[in-house]
């Protein structure tokens, strides 16, 4: 199938930071944009929500700590699951 160039426009920082995303997965710009478009062709969709909703400052904040949790898990106690940590929590209140 013939080939043929798209452009598209975007700030700066979020190109670096998509052609950083792209060679960690092991994809160029060019596939990545292909993947979405075929995506889209294919299901006749965007393939994401589009949404104006913006999150409240209570829930950015939640989103922040979660984010920073997951960068430093080592500070923080984790279990697989709820009988675990009730267990760990109710030892902490003895």
């Amino acid at each position: 199938m013939a080939q043929t160039n798209v452009n598209i426009r975007m700030d700066e920082a979020t190109k670096i930071a998509f052609d950083k995303f792209c060679e960690e997965i092991g994809l160029s710009v060019s596939a990545a944009f292909n993947i979405f478009a075929k995506t889209v062709v294919r299901e006749q969709r965007i393939p994401f929500e589009l949404t104006t909703e913006i999150p409240n400052a209570d829930t950015i904040t939640a989103m922040k700590e979660v984010e920073y949790m997951e960068r430093h898990p080592e500070k923080y106690k984790s279990y697989t699951n709820i009988d675990q940590m009730m267990d760990s929590l109710n030892d902490e209140q003895t």
